[in-house]
């Protein structure tokens, strides 16, 4: 007797088709729904590449001369200012793609497909999918307010351009438009895996390559 309830209650919680039959729809959903989030948000650093913010930390103290600035130190860091926008939007048209052997290439996306930077030897499989679009100028965009709402909210920064300005609006305005940026970054993120890409996240099914 006691068999016989025990091997009714094993059966019972199979299907017919020997499948065990689980109820977790709705927690499969919820999974899904956090990973899309997180893995939205890891991908920020793409937005604004790690060494252009360390190098703009390291230099903006010296270049403005913490904050007290004359005219040589306004143009210079005026200079650095651009190299830096300029670093981050070409970070954003960076690309990369395997080879049958594994080994990982970085290039940079035109409009005839990835040229690469050992001399665009090396073709990945559909160059067409690495053609340069549209998408890519909105993403550059975005990294390029990203990062000046960034810069204008430094102290040093503040403190040599634009000092009469009324702290509140130094300090919530680019607060407000970074995190503008970032919601429209993970709401349409970028399908480019280029350097500083999080690659542990390339195997994501919501930013397969189109």
């Amino acid at each position: 007797m006691g068999d016989m309830t025990h091997k009714m209650l094993i059966e019972s919680d199979y299907e017919d088709d020997g499948f065990i039959i689980t109820d977790d729809t709705n927690e499969s959903n919820f999974i899904l729904i956090v990973n899309a989030i997180l893995s939205g948000t890891a991908r920020l650093n793409v937005l604004l590449p790690t060494a252009t913010i360390l190098s703009f930390s390291i230099f903006t103290p010296i270049l403005t001369n913490d904050g007290k600035c004359d005219t040589l130190n306004r143009y210079l860091m005026g200079i650095f200012l651009v190299i830096s926008s300029i670093s981050c939007v070409f970070f954003i048209f960076t690309d990369s793609f395997r080879t049958a052997t594994g080994r990982l290439y970085y290039g940079i996306a035109t409009f005839s497909g990835i040229w690469t930077f050992n001399g665009g030897r090396k073709k990945p499989c559909v160059p067409s999918d690495y053609k340069l679009r549209w998408s890519d100028l909105f993403h550059a965009c975005l990294s390029l307010v990203a990062f000046l709402a960034f810069a204008a909210s430094n102290i040093d920064i503040i403190e040599c351009y634009y000092k009469p300005m009324p702290r509140k609006v130094t300090n919530i305005v680019p607060l407000v438009v970074g995190f503008v940026i970032s919601v429209l970054f993970v709401v349409f993120p970028s399908r480019r895996r280029g350097i500083g890409y999080p690659f542990l996240l390339q195997r994501d099914a919501l930013y397969v390559r189109s």
